[in-house]
C-alpha cells in the first residue's frame, strides 16, 4: 500500500492494535517502509513517536520491537479511563459548542436504535464515536490526547464483549448528553463515572499463554509517560 508519509504513524499505531504485528515482533525499517510505500525516513519518525506512546519498544541487538504489555499494565489502564473520562465530561458540560451537541446527540439516536434492533457490530464503532466526540467537546488538547491514546491501548489489549444492557448503556449516553447541554458538570461527571464503571466489567483481557496476543505477567519496560501524537 502507499499512504502520505504524515499518516505513517497512524497506519503502524492501527496494524499493532488489530494484530497485524504480534507482540515482540521486530519491526524493521526498511519492510515498514516497503509495506506503507515511503521512505524510510517517516517510519524512523513514526517509531520515535509509538515508542514514546509506548506501543514499541527498543531493544538491544534487536531495533524496534512491539511492546510486551503486563497484566498490571493493562489494567492500569481502565482506571485511569474511568478517572479521565468523567473529567473529559465535566469539562464537556462547561466547554461543549452546538455542533458538539449536534453530533452526539445524533449519535445517541442511531445508538438507541441499533440497541433496540440488536445491530452489536454498529453498536461498538458508534460508542467509539461517541467518546471521541465527548473527549473533542472538553476543549483540552492534552485531555483529548490522552483519551484518545487510552481507546487505542485498550483496543490494543482487550476484547469487548456484546454488552448485554445495550439499551440501558444507550440511555446512559442520552443522560450524559442532556447534562453537557444544561451544562451541569457535576451531573455529568457523576454519570459517566457510573457509566464508565459498568462499561469497564465487559473488557476481557486478551491472554494466551505462548499464543500470539499474551501479555506477560513479568515485568518489562514499557515507555508510557509521553502522549504525542
Amino acid at each position: 500500500m502507499r499512504i502520505p508519509a504524515h499518516s505513517v504513524c497512524t497506519a503502524i499505531r492501527d496494524d499493532i492494535v488489530s494484530g497485524v504485528y504480534e507482540r515482540g515482533s521486530r519491526l524493521t525499517e526498511e519492510l515498514l517502509a516497503r509495506r506503507y510505500g515511503v521512505s524510510r525516513v517517516p517510519v524512523r519518525e513514526a517509531l520515535r513517536t509509538l515508542e514514546a506512546e509506548g506501543f514499541v519498544v527498543t531493544r538491544r541487538h534487536a531495533g524496534a520491537c512491539v511492546a510486551e504489555p503486563t497484566e498490571q499494565e493493562a489494567s492500569d489502564l481502565l482506571e485511569m479511563r474511568m478517572l479521565l473520562e468523567p473529567l473529559g465530561a465535566s469539562r464537556a458540560a462547561q466547554r461543549r459548542t452546538e455542533a458538539h451537541l449536534k453530533v452526539l446527540r445524533g449519535l445517541v439516536r442511531l445508538g438507541q436504535e441499533r440497541a433496540r434492533r440488536g445491530h452489536s457490530d454498529d453498536l461498538r464503532s458508534l460508542g467509539g464515536w461517541f467518546h471521541e466526540t465527548l473527549a473533542q467537546a472538553s476543549g483540552s488538547p492534552a485531555l483529548i490526547a490522552m483519551l484518545t491514546q487510552l481507546r487505542h491501548k485498550i483496543a490494543w489489549m482487550y476484547t469487548v464483549e456484546a454488552p448485554a444492557g445495550a439499551v440501558e448503556s444507550w440511555a446512559e449516553h442520552g443522560a450524559i448528553v442532556d447534562a453537557v447541554a444544561r451544562g451541569d458538570a457535576e451531573r455529568a461527571r457523576a454519570l459517566t463515572a457510573l457509566h464508565t464503571e459498568r462499561a469497564t466489567a465487559a473488557h476481557r483481557l486478551r491472554f494466551t499463554l505462548g499464543g500470539p496476543e499474551r501479555v506477560r505477567t513479568s515485568q518489562h519496560p514499557v515507555n508510557m509517560p509521553s502522549l504525542r501524537h
